[in-house]
């Protein structure tokens, strides 16, 4: 067992110094004190309810560790933001209340948190997010994550939208311990330093990850030594003592609102519940346990009180009788509010979409002036990405680019060139080589405020931002309720075609069309790429923008500059009608259908080529009326054929167009294989014009 002690209680002295350094009054130390005492009565209540299994699911006790987010966040102004963990019920409810400033309101934040522990609809987030979800977003809490470390990154993007404003807000970033030793402590904190950025990183280190002790997992016995590698303030504190984290943390804020960048604060506090319910805690002594609860957060506080003369035996009781009523109220309001009406369960998804008939018709319309005037002017799949992004970029000042060597080298492949000597650094903002928390920056930076549009170099580095963008940036609007929206594009591009091999080559867009919340866009053309980039801007939803690294150069008619024009969401374009085959496609693979049909045009074989244009939302409709013309349908994509989002569509064509199908679907896909560097192999791996040209002889036959 490893040899874990709380530290030392501060003297009379000591506790006299800090109430006169922090200009605190009784008033302030009993709202502390009540604070605490609320949490811990509704965490022992929940450990009940979890006992006699009235309560399902997974709940992460915050009971002993009161303490850091009590005084963390009393050390905060109301506009301040923060992000919180999986054992988030302390500052939820430490926020949630401060925020609340009648008897009426605190008592109603803390109806809606019981309520959305419960999973009922009366909660803060419609009972769609539960006991690791909970999120007062409307007050500043940018929301819990079930993800170890997941909330860091999000913290330094929402930080960096307040240095973007010129606001003096500042973000409390709560972790746990176990989280210092993900990735994305690491880049979170280097990119906060680097940047400045006005954010505050609160370690709550209770001394366990799940059952393995933190001393059995790293060298250094404080996580806030790691600081100096960061160059930034570095300190520990008694994570049982209201009043020594506040004054820490109130430091650390001044500090950030003068423009001086983060700090790391660890706390060393302790959690009297196991991991979780079904935890045991057979990894720590019952003498251990009973050491820390001497020097509990309730325990340390009402000591200084009385030490003080500001807490009688009788004040204490009363205080007491006060929270055990507001837990009964509580708990009389989460019974009474209903489960979620089943017809909740698909919405909250995604934003309302702001796309109108008008929109549609509209671009219907300037579709056919850009395929049929000859005299239009001419740009390539490059400039028109620059293009939208400027006319974006003027139009809104919320809008900025982030990436790596998005600045004065204008991106990997020229998509952002001359941007950044327009708009200047913090516009067009270099990033470390840090994928999650690239990702994970442009989720926080749009939940408070921001457009983020965030370079991912290749597609095949996305899965290195992942839980960031999928679980953090997709999930948040649902998770919460409804409550947030997250605008954010991530630029990307995939695809073969250089001879750079597996890890440069792929095409990854199934990937993303899996995960809820997030939608999927994939222009061929350079008319395609402008109007999708700036609908993608001016969309309220994440948004993952996948251009071909083999299409940057080439050139297609766009509309004059200073004609604004969107491509809605969702809506398919017919580039060749025919009466045939019905061959769907998307990106660089529809320029090849373009040409299979050409071909198979001098054999009297009529194909209907339609780009997807957008895979998620996906212009089903579209496609369905075409099958029912021609009877056929012919799949064409640059993935993997295995999980191909093609298959999708073929399931969507087969439940909805069964009967007017006259052969088998066919697709065609690159093949299983990781994308070879040779040529010769490459070449075999992809699809290319003389295989469509096979499936559709096929298919005739």
């Amino acid at each position: 067992m490893p040899d874990v002690h709380p530290m030392s209680p501060k003297t009379a002295e000591e506790i006299s110094a800090m109430i006169e350094e922090q200009a605190l009054s009784r008033e302030n130390l009993l709202g502390y004190l009540r604070q605490v005492k609320e949490i811990r009565a509704l965490e022992d209540n929940i450990a009940e309810l979890l006992s006699k299994a009235v309560l399902k699911g997974a709940s992460h006790l915050y009971a002993g560790e009161e303490a850091v987010s009590v005084g963390a966040v009393a050390a905060l102004r109301d506009d301040d933001f923060i992000t919180s963990t999986h054992r988030g019920h302390g500052h939820a409810h430490a926020h949630g209340d401060t925020a609340a400033k009648t008897p009426e309101a605190k008592q109603e934040h803390y109806n809606k948190m019981m309520a959305e522990v419960l999973g009922k609809s009366g909660g803060y987030c419609k009972g769609k997010g539960g006991s690791m979800h909970i999120a007062d977003v409307d007050h500043g809490n940018l929301g819990a994550t079930g993800i170890v470390g997941g909330n860091l990154p999000v913290a330094v993007g929402a930080a960096l939208a307040q240095k973007l404003m010129g606001a003096d807000r500042v973000v409390v970033c709560f972790f746990g311990d176990g989280a210092s030793n993900e990735g994305t402590f690491h880049e979170s904190l280097n990119m906060a330093a680097a940047w400045n950025l006005p954010v505050i990183f609160v370690a709550e280190n209770n001394q366990y990850g799940m059952s393995v002790p933190w001393a059995k997992v790293t060298k250094l016995p404080d996580i806030a030594d790691r600081a100096c590698a960061y160059g930034i303030p570095g300190e520990v504190v008694d994570g049982m003592d209201v009043l020594a984290v506040r004054g820490a943390v109130a430091k650390a804020v001044e500090r950030a609102r003068r423009g001086e960048g983060p700090s790391l604060i660890e706390g060393k506090t302790y959690r009297h519940y196991g991991h979780s319910h079904s935890d045991p805690r057979a990894y720590r002594t019952r003498d251990e346990e009973k050491e820390w609860r001497a020097h509990d957060s309730i325990v340390v506080l009402q000591a200084e009180m009385k030490g003080l003369g500001w807490l009688s035996d009788e004040q204490n009781k009363e205080l007491d009788q006060a929270v055990a009523a507001k837990l009964a109220k509580a708990m009389e309001y989460a019974n009474a509010s209903s489960s979620p009406d089943p017809s909740e369960v698909e919405t909250d998804v995604y934003a309302p979409s702001k796309t109108t008939a008008a929109d549609i018709e509209a671009e219907q319309k300037l579709r056919e002036r850009v395929r049929n005037d000859s005299s239009m002017r001419q740009l390539t799949y490059a400039q028109a990405l620059v293009e939208a992004a400027r006319e974006e970029m003027l139009a809104d000042p919320k809008v900025f680019i982030m990436g790596e060597d998005v600045g004065l080298y204008g991106g990997a492949y020229g998509a952002t060139r001359g941007l950044w000597k327009e708009f200047g650094d913090w516009r067009v903002i270099d990033t470390p080589i840090s994928e999650a928390t690239i990702g994970g920056a442009a989720v926080g930076a749009a939940m408070a405020g921001m457009r983020p549009i965030a370079e991912i170099m290749y597609v095949d580095f996305t899965p290195l931002a992942m839980d960031q963008i999928a679980n953090q940036g997709a999930k948040n609007r649902y998770m919460f309720g409804g409550k947030t929206s997250v605008p954010m594009v991530i630029r990307t591009e995939g695809g073969a075609g250089r001879a750079i091999a597996a890890h440069h080559s792929q095409s990854l867009e199934a990937l993303w069309t899996h995960f809820p919340g997030i939608y999927v866009v994939m222009p061929a053309t350079p008319y395609d790429a402008k109007g999708l980039l700036k609908a993608a801007i001016r969309d309220d939803n994440p948004i993952m923008f996948i251009e071909h690294k083999m299409l940057y150069g080439t050139k297609g008619p766009v509309p004059p500059e200073g004609e604004d024009y969107i491509i809605p969401l969702g809506v398919a374009d017919i580039k060749r009608p025919g009466k045939d085959i019905t061959l769907v496609t998307y990106s660089r693979m529809a320029l090849r259908a373009l040409e299979a049909a050409d071909i198979l045009a001098q054999e009297g074989i009529d194909v209907e080529v339609i780009d997807l244009r957008t895979l998620k939302p996906l212009d089903i409709d579209t496609i369905i009326a075409s099958v029912k013309k021609t009877g056929r349908f012919v799949g064409v994509s640059e993935g993997y054929e295995n999980t191909n989002f093609i298959n999708e569509v073929m399931a969507q064509v087969n439940d909805l167009a069964f009967d007017w199908l006259d052969a088998p679907m066919v697709r065609v896909c690159a093949l299983n294989v990781p994308v070879p560097r040779a040529e010769v192999l490459e070449d075999i791996a992809i699809p290319n014009t003389n295989r469509i040209v096979a499936a559709c002889r096929k298919i005739m036959s």
